[in-house]
């Protein structure tokens, strides 16, 4: 069984400063393609019943871009809404059951993370399954890292393992917060609280491409090409 998956791809992207200045985000290259365009080969290699992505910054060349590829969009306007709030406004697309989210703005070398993580979902003992990778595997980012892994798979705040931004939620988490733009940080608190935050380790390697000097890392990590599960 696959889940349905939505892609983030309705920030502002100010961190990529003049490169997003006539496009947003998802649309900035990487070895001659948009980002958002590497996401979704991952989506369609691990063919879910339904893609949705989220649009702010930019909407309608974005939307003008993912035209005619079966795509529902999830339109945040005039306020965009946070990770959190942006899955809750997409749950009419997504359907009920867990989700898969993902963020647009990172490149992968080695199995198709989905399909990797999407394998390992408990939902009688998960909330959320994060898809990490210890420091050494990651490329384009800085920071100590987000969370600890219990040998249980447990995570809780602490330095060690990056989150990638590939995630397998159960959205009911989302429930019990009133606001209408939140972040998923805030569900994840609650359930690393609960015990039922849970961490899977990617084999491969991972490229934020969050800022303008991630587009060549990624793009010399990506010369040895993808490998498929």
């Amino acid at each position: 069984m696959s889940f349905p998956v939505m892609i983030f791809a309705a920030g502002f992207g100010t961190r990529m400063g003049t490169l997003t200045q006539d496009r947003p985000k998802p649309l900035v290259e990487v070895a001659g393609r948009p980002l958002i365009d590497h996401a979704l080969d991952l989506v369609a290699d691990y063919a879910p019943p339904r893609t949705v992505v989220n649009l702010h910054y930019r909407a309608p060349q974005l939307a003008a871009h993912l035209d005619g590829r079966g795509i529902l969009l999830s339109h945040e306007t005039p306020d965009i809404l946070d990770t959190g709030g942006g899955l809750r406004a997409a749950l009419p697309h997504l359907g009920a059951g867990p989700v898969l989210t993902m963020n647009s703005d990172a490149v992968w070398r080695g199995p198709n993370p989905l399909s990797h993580l999407a394998a390992r979902w408990d939902g009688a003992r998960m909330g959320a399954l994060l898809l990490c990778l210890p420091p050494d595997r990651t490329l384009g980012h800085a920071g100590p890292g987000d969370f600890t892994r219990a040998p249980d798979g447990r995570l809780s705040r602490d330095p060690g393992l990056v989150y990638s931004g590939v995630q397998v939620i159960d959205p009911a988490c989302l429930a019990d917060i009133p606001d209408r733009a939140f972040s998923l940080n805030r569900v994840w608190d609650a359930l690393a609280a609960e015990g039922r935050l849970f961490g899977a380790i990617y084999p491969g390697h991972w490229c934020d491409v969050g800022h303008p000097g991630g587009i060549a890392v990624a793009e010399d990590m990506l010369k040895s090409g993808h490998v498929r599960d």
